[in-house]
């Protein structure tokens, strides 16, 4: 891959958010906005290898979707009432068709208004997150399909039936008030969460870790609890993403991936720990809250237990087991299954977390078969671990991990 290529994938995965945000308060038209940029994208695959990369290449592809955009209005002949438009609060304003009983209740923030135009009622809230995260956050349909755990082609379907129900339905993007965001609060939440997985965890490409990803998702779910203070299901997200996002630095060490084990803890950002160890105390955490909230409360619960621990030896397994038992009794999934395994092994050896891992199943991904072969190794039996490595390095995208599980496989001689 040249440097060329490498620029522009980093802008891509980078910039696309606010890019799609700054044209679409211009042009109001998804379509037309989402087709520019991508014509850009485009062009700038074939021109950046053979003129070099631009000093700004968000400017770059700013201005080259601009005009894709501005050729395609000069030559439209359908009748512009019959088109969807993205109505702006400016034009809102202007026109007087909006009145705004509470200040406090605007929302300013582009990448928010985006989110919650994409979480409109209108969409089923799997399609309205899976669209937010590809539009908005420029997460790829791969991440985003092993995130839904569903095969790549059907994401990308279902994205394509979204973005048509969008135009189709002229839905606004309009600044939201305090009647808008209650209902779709639990959307916006699980999107933050899920950009926030697809950042901190990605399927796919070069990177173990994308920070910006992930701490825009942080970034997200602050605003919006700005915006609904107290509100139980931001308290307990905060606390979870703020915990897992603190230990962002001591992952990876010289590109290579550093297990939760080897990390070193004095690289942990323990003001974001403080910060969550609080929100975790708040009282609104101690009423009877959804089961959304309940399923973000004890995820963030059983990261504090690592978060506590001062060496990994202080971990409290049987403590973290029970609360995964606690999480799958409230709403179980493959990954907290999974992630019991591993945590049932540490606290009572690796026949019991392979015993635990039986029956579990991730259709997308490498880490079901990643987590079977290191616990053989562990137990003593290096033909079945290096079949399983097989399968995981068959299935993995991601470089950084790929590389590790070729190492731990090699070790194994």
């Amino acid at each position: 891959m040249t440097a060329a290529d490498d620029a522009l994938e980093q802008v891509v995965r980078e910039e696309w958010g606010r890019l799609v945000a700054l044209l679409l308060v211009r042009f109001r038209r998804l379509d037309l906005v989402e087709d520019a940029l991508g014509d850009a994208v485009e062009a700038a695959s074939r021109t950046w290898p053979v003129d070099g990369a631009p000093d700004n290449p968000a400017a770059w592809l700013m201005t080259t979707a601009r005009r894709r955009v501005l050729d395609r209005l000069r030559t439209e002949e359908v009748s512009r009432r019959k088109q969807a438009l993205l109505v702006t609060d400016a034009d809102l304003r202007q026109e007087g068709t909006r009145t705004m009983a509470d200040a406090g209740s605007q929302v300013e923030d582009d990448v928010l208004r985006l989110v919650l135009m994409c979480t409109h009622p209108a969409l089923a809230p799997e399609a309205a997150s899976a669209l937010s995260l590809r539009l908005v956050l420029g997460v790829p349909t791969h991440d985003i399909a092993r995130l839904f755990l569903v095969p790549e082609p059907t994401m990308a379907a279902r994205i394509t039936r979204a973005k048509k129900r969008i135009i189709g339905a002229g839905i606004p993007f309009a600044v939201p008030d305090a009647t808008v965001l209650p209902d779709r609060l639990d959307t916006v939440a699980q999107t933050a969460y899920l950009a926030f997985t697809a950042g901190y965890a990605p399927g796919s490409g070069p990177d173990l870790l994308r920070a910006e990803l992930a701490g825009e998702a942080v970034r997200l779910v602050r605003t919006v609890l700005g915006l609904r203070p107290d509100e139980p299901v931001l308290v307990a997200l905060l606390a979870l993403v703020l915990l897992q996002h603190s230990r962002r630095d001591a992952r990876v060490s010289e590109g290579r991936l550093v297990l939760l084990p080897d990390q070193d803890r004095s690289r942990w950002h323990h003001d974001e720990v403080e910060e969550a160890m609080s929100l975790l105390a708040h009282p609104v955490l101690t009423r009877p809250v959804t089961l959304l909230t309940a399923s973000y409360a004890l995820q963030a619960r059983i990261a504090a237990e690592h978060a506590r621990a001062l060496r990994p030896e202080d971990t409290r397994w049987e403590q973290v087991v029970a609360l995964y038992d606690a999480l799958l009794d409230l709403a179980p999934s493959p990954g907290a299954r999974l992630a019991r395994a591993v945590a049932v092994a540490e606290a009572h050896g690796p026949a019991a977390g392979l015993a635990a891992l039986e029956g579990v199943d991730i259709p997308t991904g490498h880490r079901v078969a990643a987590v079977r072969a290191e616990l053989l190794a562990r137990g003593g039996d290096p033909v079945a671990a290096r079949a399983a490595y097989d399968q995981a390095i068959a299935a993995c995208r991601n470089e950084v991990e790929l590389a590790h599980l070729r190492e731990r496989r090699a070790a194994l001689g």
